[in-house]
């Protein structure tokens, strides 16, 4: 397929504005979600709920969905997906209790799949090996910038208009996203077109996420052991599955045979895993503990992204020409001592200055990981696989997010009981987050070894 200017440019332009959308939606919803507690009356587990919901489906979703993008063509899927971005977030604007809104938001992570599993791979369909490590930087920036906006302007709108309003001004951005790749991108970038569909696979890979995640969620109760182990019967099936079915939803071959490609995406379960709920937790340290505005504490939050979107093109360039596992894992290191970092936050003793200097080393770290880890992944794959690929990956960004949460959400259960968000639970929730913290150091220091483990990824390309 021919690669002009026109089609360039289109591809740059949807993958660098669905980029900035969902990261902006979620942390803009995170600088949010006491308000939103507020409003439906969620105890702090319901809060971790809003999150999760979202990262749930999408996880469950985004691999399939690469799938079927190979096969049918990755503008369809990409198209239909901005769609359903765009109808889930006028839903989850008129939502009326808790419940129907946290359903929102896990159709919102369905739409996010089907954005997230088809928007990178048709930025590395149209470019090279030697220009692709820029273009994935743009779109990483993108993704960064999303996220540090995403932080005051949550905080503003939820301050002066209402949470809502986040909600219902991704209306028109989702339709117009849509819109420019339906007219700009010319074909359908369909590289496994005519191939099966491997509907029992995606069966058992979405029963294994949800049943490790609400087992995960729930221990150490009896209940939470039996879905935990029913999740882990899933996953064995999966890839028994998955090695016996011509047309697999998951190659295995790509993780068995590719020493690149499998400690690449275990680096970044790894630190997805360790780093996704910093934004949840600061939030509301920020707004219960500090007492700041959402504003405010979005002002803060807004650091750490901000960062990253300064460093991540940089970043990606040198993974054109440095060992990726270098890079990344020098990245990895730094945020392992940002987290060590935060695991000593305290109630009152803690300054902002503290707070904002921890945002920049994890800032700092994570871009210095992000773009060089996806550049090895895309270039050690062959173009046909590249779909694939990049939904494997961002399954294990989803994933990883997931048990960030689900790591979350046990830790309060545990310790906080559903209880109503008071003041009362304040020393419980300090328990929690100095928990998850120290928990987090310690997956991500294993993430560094992944990381180191990989070998080079310039030979393929």
């Amino acid at each position: 397929m021919s690669t002009d200017t026109s089609i360039r440019r289109a591809a740059v332009t949807v993958s660098v504005l669905s980029g900035f959308i969902t990261p902006f939606m979620g942390s803009a919803v995170n600088v949010a979600l006491p308000a939103i507690a507020k409003n439906f009356g969620l105890d702090m587990v319901e809060i971790n709920w809003v999150a999760t919901a979202y990262l749930l489906a999408a996880g469950m979703f985004l691999l399939p969905f690469g799938r079927l993008a190979d096969i049918y063509g990755r503008k369809r899927v990409f198209v239909l997906g901005m769609l359903l971005y765009a109808v889930t977030s006028a839903l989850a604007a008129s939502a009326t209790g808790g419940s129907f809104f946290i359903m929102c938001r896990g159709l919102q992570g369905v739409a996010g799949a089907m954005v997230f599993g088809t928007g990178m791979a048709i930025l590395s369909s149209v470019y090279g090996p030697g220009e692709r490590g820029k273009v994935l930087g743009l779109n990483v920036a993108a993704v960064y910038i999303g996220l540090s906006v995403g932080p005051p302007v949550g905080g503003l709108l939820t301050q002066s208009l209402g949470w809502r309003v986040i909600f219902w001004m991704m209306v028109p951005l989702s339709l117009a996203v849509a819109g420019i790749a339906w007219r700009g991108l010319q074909g359908e970038f369909a590289g496994a077109r005519g191939e099966k569909f491997d509907a029992p696979g995606m069966v058992l890979y979405a029963s294994a996420l949800l049943m490790l995640l609400l087992g995960f969620s729930k221990l150490p109760h009896t209940a939470g052991l039996v879905l935990a182990v029913v999740g882990v019967l899933c996953l064995l099936l999966f890839f028994h599955h998955e090695l016996r079915t011509p047309t697999p939803l998951l190659d295995l071959r790509l993780l068995l045979n590719n020493r690149v490609f499998l400690f690449s995406n275990l680096a970044a379960l790894a630190n997805y895993g360790a780093t996704a709920a910093v934004g949840f937790l600061l939030s509301l340290y920020l707004q219960y503990i500090h007492s700041l505005s959402p504003r405010d504490a979005g002002l803060v939050l807004m650091i750490q992204p901000l960062v990253m979107a300064a460093l991540s093109p940089f970043a990606g360039r040198i993974s054109d020409r440095v060992e990726a596992r270098l890079v990344a894992s020098f990245g990895m290191g730094l945020s392992v001592a940002g987290l060590s970092m935060l695991f000593f936050l305290q109630a009152s003793a803690t300054s902002l200055e503290y707070v904002a200097v921890c945002l920049v080393v994890l800032g700092t770290g994570f871009a210095l990981f992000s773009s060089p880890n996806t550049n090895a992944v895309m270039g050690s794959v062959e173009r046909r696989d590249m779909g694939v690929a990049s939904a494997t990956l961002g399954t294990m960004r989803l994933v990883g997010q997931m048990m960030s949460m689900a790591l979350t959400l046990a830790v309060m259960a545990a310790l906080m009981h559903g209880e109503k968000t008071t003041p009362a639970v304040f020393p419980r929730f300090m328990l929690s987050l100095r928990a998850t913290f120290g928990i987090s150091a310690a997956l991500c220091l294993a993430g560094v070894f992944a990381s180191l483990a990989r070998g080079s990824h310039l030979k393929r390309a």
